[in-house]
């Protein structure tokens, strides 16, 4: 199965990847700020698919889900600003959203819209690990990477999640939902050497992670560094006018991971 794209946001650097969401405020933002994102050297975008029960999110991302539903995106939108953005880049591209909207779209209908557009991988936050297998065959034979998530968990778990890692490995940073955070207090020093003992991918750190200190910190432990909250954070407060703020916010945390 052919990742190459994601596995060149790790080729000889570490990788800082942000998120936001797809129509947050609107389409048309959404589409300036991950153009945003690229130019300060994001080295991989992943695009929110706004669901109306987002059980992993804070309330930063809750409300940016509320207000993108409100402003009408769905997921074939959501695909259609995914095409743009490949059509003016070759940066990768996964998609995380729910098992929900995914399911109701048609697990086959949606990878295979996936392959065609060029996103290259999906993470799911409510799917568990041993629910993957149904996916994950069908993303697999359209060459969609489905991203695994590992919580602060037992070793045991980290290695049955990490063997059968795809793309690359979303380490949680901590419990709860995701958020900013003053500090990090989960042992991922220990988390990571378990990862790295057993998978055959890169892992990012995800969660909490706002400051270019940290996430300087985060990429020494990791492959790369998630950051999602901070960056629709500034959205939430300048709206339609967010890009100019967002590439400055980037670049600072690119440089550090880039470092």
């Amino acid at each position: 199965m052919n990742n190459s794209r994601i596995q060149s946001a790790f080729t000889n650097k570490k990788a800082f990847i942000g998120f936001l969401t797809a129509g947050d405020p609107t389409y048309e933002s959404s589409f300036d700020n991950i153009m945003a994102m690229v130019k300060a050297g994001a080295d991989l975008i992943e695009i929110g698919i706004p669901f109306s029960d987002p059980i992993a999110e804070g309330p930063v991302i809750q409300n940016a889900d509320v207000r993108a539903l409100a402003n009408g995106m769905t997921t074939d939108k959501a695909f259609e600003l995914a095409a743009r953005v490949r059509k003016e880049t070759d940066i990768p591209l996964v998609f995380m959203t729910y098992l929900n909207p995914v399911f109701k779209y048609g697990y086959d209908r949606f990878f295979a819209k996936c392959a065609e557009i060029g996103v290259d991988g999906l993470i799911c936050p409510d799917m568990p690990f041993e629910e993957k297998r149904e996916a994950d065959e069908i993303a697999k034979s359209h060459g969609i990477s489905i991203i695994s998530m590992i919580a602060p968990t037992s070793e045991e778990r980290i290695k049955s999640i990490a063997e059968s890692a795809e793309g690359f490995l979303y380490i949680v940073s901590s419990l709860g939902v995701t958020g900013v955070r003053s500090e990090i207090k989960t042992d991922l020093a220990s988390i990571m050497e378990s990862v790295k003992k057993y998978a055959h991918v890169p892992a990012a750190i995800g969660f909490g992670i706002s400051t270019p200190e940290q996430a300087e910190k985060m990429s020494k432990l990791a492959d790369g560094v998630i950051v999602g909250s901070a960056i629709v954070r500034i959205i939430e407060k300048y709206g339609e006018n967010s890009a100019d703020e967002i590439f400055k916010y980037v670049k600072s945390m690119t440089d550090a991971v880039h470092k």
